[in-house]
C-alpha cells in the first residue's frame, strides 16, 4: 500500500523495531478510515518512538517524558472536535512516567486514541526496566531478569472508563485492529506488545515474544468495547477556544507583498527579540497580512541567545519557522552564533549585522548597522526590523511604527 500520511523515505529506527511496524499501520489504518491529513495530530515524547515525527505528514507535537497524553488531552479539548483525529505515540517508559495522564484520559473519556509501544524497557537510555517488565524478563541493567510482574495497562485503563482498550502483538499487519481504535469515539488504547533489537533480544537470546507475553500473563484480546461519548466541556460556556475566531487586529495599513517571505532575528536572553518579532509580526497583520511566529531560546531562558522565525504572506500560513530564512538579523554576540546553521544555508537574501559583530561568511548579501548603538541593548531587534521595512518595504514602515511609537524616541535614517 502506497504511504499517504507517512513520507516515502525510510524510517528512523532499528533494523527489526516494531516502531516501524505501528508507524506504518497506523499510516494503513488511517487510510481505511479515510481521514483527512490535514485533520489528524500525532503527539509524541521523549523514547525511541519520538523521533518519528520527522517522518509524518501530519500535524505532530513533541513533548517532556511522558507527557504526551497530557499535551494531547489539552489538544482535544481546545479542539472539541470528534472528527478531529488525536493519536497519541508513548512508550512503555513514558506511560511509567506518567500513567496518572492516561487514567484521567480515560475516566473523563477524552477524544484520542493511545498507542503504546511496549517494548519492555526504556529503550533510548540503555535498557533499564520499566513498570511494564515481565517477571524473568531480561535487560542491561537486569541481567538476572525483573523480579515481579509487570502492570496491566489494558486492565487498569479498561477500569478507568475508556471507550476501547485492546492488546496486540506488534507483528505482521495491525492496521485493522488500529483502525478499530481510531474509529471510536472518546478515549481508546492500543497496547502494542514489541521487542527492542538493541537490547531486549541481546539480553534475552531465543526468547519469543508470544511467549513473554503468555507467560507474563497479559491476554491479547480487547478489554473494553463501550459506546461512550467523549466528554462535554463546562469551560467552552465560560471562555473562549484559542482555535477560533480573530486576533482582534484591524486592518490599517496596505501592503503590496505578493508572495511569503521568510524573516530570522537573533540576539541575546533579555533583549526584547521575542516582542520585537511579535511586534512585526502584528504590524504585518495589521498590513493585510497573515504571519506566524515561532520563538527559540535555552531552557535557562534569562542567559545565551534568543531567536524567533516570523513568516509573513498574503497568502494562508500552515507552519511556523524558517530554517533558511530570506532576510537574517543579527544583534549579538549569542545571536551570531545561533544564526551559523542560517549563514550556511543561506544562498540569497540579505544579513542585517550589528556593526560591532565580525562580518560572517555567508552567500548572502551583508549589511551592518549600529542597532545596539542607535536604540540600546534592549531595543537592537526592533531597530533591525525597523531597518529591514526601510530596505525592503514588506509592507509600510509606518505599521510597525505606529506600533512601538515611544520606545525608541527616535526616527530610523
Amino acid at each position: 500500500m502506497e504511504r499517504v500520511y507517512l513520507k516515502e523515505e525510510g524510517l528512523p529506527f532499528c533494523k527489526g523495531c516494531g516502531h516501524t511496524t505501528i508507524s506504518e499501520n497506523t499510516d494503513k489504518a488511517l487510510q481505511k478510515l479515510g481521514i483527512p491529513l490535514l485533520d489528524v495530530i500525532l503527539v509524541t515524547d521523549i523514547g525511541c518512538h519520538g523521533i518519528i515525527d520527522k517522518s509524518f505528514k501530519m500535524h505532530t507535537v513533541h513533548g517532556l517524558h511522558g507527557r504526551s497524553v497530557a499535551l494531547a488531552t489539552g489538544i482535544s479539548a481546545g479542539l472539541s472536535n470528534p472528527d478531529k483525529k488525536v493519536i497519541v505515540f508513548i512508550g512503555d517508559g513514558g506511560v511509567t512516567i506518567g500513567i496518572q495522564h492516561l487514567i484521567n484520559a480515560a475516566h473523563r473519556n477524552f477524544n484520542m486514541t493511545v498507542v503504546i509501544h511496549n517494548n519492555m524497557l526504556y529503550g533510548m537510555t540503555g535498557g533499564q526496566p520499566s513498570e511494564f517488565t515481565p517477571q524473568g524478563f531480561k535487560t542491561p541493567t537486569l541481567p538476572d531478569g525483573a523480579g515481579e510482574k509487570a502492570s496491566d495497562i489494558c486492565a487498569i485503563i479498561s477500569a478507568a472508563g475508556a471507550s476501547y482498550v485492546s492488546r496486540v502483538i506488534g507483528i505482521g499487519d495491525l492496521s485493522d485492529h488500529l483502525a478499530e481504535a481510531f474509529a471510536k469515539p472518546g478515549f481508546s488504547l492500543v497496547e502494542v506488545m514489541e521487542i527492542c533489537p538493541s537490547y531486549g533480544v541481546k539480553s534475552n537470546p531465543g526468547m519469543k515474544l508470544s511467549k513473554v507475553v503468555q507467560e507474563a500473563g497479559l491476554e491479547i484480546r480487547v478489554y473494553a468495547d463501550r459506546n461512550i461519548p467523549g466528554p462535554e466541556l463546562l469551560s467552552e460556556s465560560k471562555f473562549k477556544s484559542l482555535f477560533t475566531g480573530k486576533i482582534d487586529i484591524p486592518v490599517t495599513h496596505v501592503s503590496s507583498l505578493k508572495s511569503t517571505v521568510r524573516i530570522q532575528v537573533a540576539g541575546s536572553a533579555g533583549e526584547g527579540v521575542q516582542s520585537a518579532a511579535e511586534y512585526f509580526a502584528a504590524a504585518a497583520i495589521a498590513s493585510g497580512l497573515n504571519a506566524t511566529k515561532k520563538g527559540s531560546y535555552p531552557v535557562t531562558v534569562g542567559i545565551g541567545f534568543s531567536a524567533s522565525d516570523v513568516i509573513i504572506s498574503p497568502d494562508p500560513i500552515l507552519y511556523t519557522g524558517s530554517p533558511v530564512p530570506d532576510y537574517l538579523i543579527i544583534t549579538s554576540d549569542d545571536g551570531l552564533a545561533y544564526a551559523k546553521g542560517a549563514l550556511a544555508a543561506m544562498k540569497e537574501g540579505t544579513v542585517y549585522i550589528d556593526s560591532s559583530l565580525p562580518v560572517p561568511e555567508t552567500k548572502a548579501s551583508v549589511v551592518t548597522y549600529a542597532f545596539r548603538e542607535f536604540a540600546g541593548s534592549r531595543n537592537a531587534a526592533l531597530v533591525g526590523f525597523l531597518y529591514l521595512l526601510k530596505e525592503a518595504a514588506l509592507y509600510p514602515y509606518e505599521a510597525l511604527e505606529s506600533r512601538v511609537a515611544g520606545r525608541i524616541g527616535k526616527t530610523i535614517g
